[in-house]
């Protein structure tokens, strides 16, 4: 795997385990609520919610949290008019930036991105700037010791994965967003544990970014994703483990 999806890792293992926890729940509860909004309550019928409720499960949430997320978006308890929005930007070295944020307030959102990127060395950039780069996958994490290499491609394969990584401790299975569900179901039938499950917007190219830019860029991002509006921070670049063990990641 690469440094960036290094980074990832280390980004998600940290929401976990440390003070951010309860901004995971609120991101998930928001998430819940418009992806109930806009397909329905019944996660069967529902791909978005039922990836949403996957993830909330992942984090321990309680069932209650899930229930009232569901009941907000179906209007049977009252909430805040949830709305998805996609931000461009550039970062250090010309790090490309897509951020994804669910916000009852557009306005009050850019506003803020616009003050965390000015003060990181980042700047907004216009529609369609950055966009190009990325295209949406999906992303399954499987520990190595869970099941062989060889027996994982054959199964992902044949369930209509595109392609898989290992980094000697996990395997990374990209799909097309169409075959995620198929995969994710043909590895969980084989009772095999998934750690992390998601769509993402994965770059074609990556930059090689290190020293100051790369702690300036690691900053900027971090500075984003403390966002309670921020759902997630995608960007196109590279940095060896190295730089992110000096930079004291992890």
């Amino acid at each position: 795997m690469s440094g960036h999806s290094k980074w990832q890792q280390i980004r998600r293992k940290k929401a976990v385990t440390d003070a951010k926890r309860g901004k995971m729940f609120t991101q998930i509860i928001k998430e819940i609520t418009i992806a109930t909004r806009l397909g329905g309550g019944d996660p069967d019928g529902n791909p978005r919610l039922r990836l949403a409720i996957d993830k909330a499960k992942g984090a321990n949430m309680p069932a209650e949290n899930i229930k009232r997320g569901i009941m907000k978006g179906t209007g049977e308890l009252p909430g805040m008019a949830y709305e998805d929005a996609m931000y461009e930007a550039y970062g250090p070295a010309g790090v490309a930036l897509l951020i994804e944020a669910v916000t009852d307030n557009k306005t009050r959102t850019v506003n803020d991105i616009r003050y965390v990127l000015d003060r990181n060395h980042g700047k907004l950039a216009a529609t369609g700037a950055v966009a190009y780069q990325f295209h949406r996958k999906g992303q399954i994490i499987v520990l190595t010791n869970k099941i062989s290499e060889d027996d994982l491609m054959g199964l992902i394969l044949d369930a209509g994965a595109e392609d898989m990584t290992s980094d000697g401790e996990h395997y990374l299975v990209i799909t097309l967003p169409e075959a995620f569900e198929q995969v994710k179901k043909a590895i969980e039938g084989k009772h095999i544990l998934i750690e992390h499950a998601e769509l993402q917007m994965i770059p074609e190219n990556t930059i090689k970014v290190d020293g100051k830019d790369a702690e300036n860029l690691l900053k900027l991002i971090e500075g984003l994703e403390d966002h309670d509006d921020i759902q997630h921070v995608y960007a196109n670049f590279d940095v060896d483990e190295s730089v992110l063990a000096a930079l004291n990641v992890g």
